[in-house]
């Protein structure tokens, strides 16, 4: 098979997909908004959006192919998909958290997960921690999870603790 195959995500809004995606690209570096469709006459009895409307507006996280559709209020965002960040670094892991939860769901944070302004849930984590995880016998991943599991934003140096033992 000679050619990859490209999976982008498709984010359904309700009127507030430029505006997602102006904030994803500005919280992820190396990130841009790639096009911008509107919504015209055609198709308006089925869709029921305003001609010249965002439509779909088409933008990359770090390389990363995403669609944000206008699609109206028939869907939402839950927690059966999430995005997960892997950090490298403590700061980056601030970073994105601060980011990302401003103006979200405090009440849906719990162990490294947080829920945006927009409702779409993401997980911050140290980069090492699925590894840390491994194991479902080893005194370490019990350590890491016990201590994770009293988090809401993950504190690298407490998981950093309980993986040393």
């Amino acid at each position: 098979m000679g050619n990859q195959l490209t999976i982008t995500p498709c984010l359904w809004f309700d009127g507030q997909a430029e505006q997602a995606a102006r904030f994803y690209v500005e919280v992820f570096p190396d990130s841009r908004i790639t096009t911008i469709s509107h919504y015209g006459e055609a198709g308006k009895e089925i869709h029921g959006q305003r001609p010249g409307d965002v439509m779909v507006v088409a933008f990359e996280l770090q390389g990363n192919p995403f669609v944000a559709l206008n699609g109206g209020p028939l869907f939402t965002f839950n927690e059966a998909v999430s995005f997960q960040v892997p950090c490298r670094s403590p700061e980056e892991l601030d970073h994105y958290w601060g980011a990302l939860s401003e103006g979200g769901d405090p009440s849906a944070q719990q162990c490294g997960w947080l829920k945006d302004r927009f409702g779409l849930s993401w997980q911050v984590f140290p980069e090492w921690l699925p590894k840390a995880l491994e194991g479902a016998g080893s005194t370490a991943a019990a350590r890491v999870t016990e201590a994770m599991m009293a988090m809401k934003k993950l504190d690298w140096q407490a998981l950093e603790r309980a993986r040393r033992g």
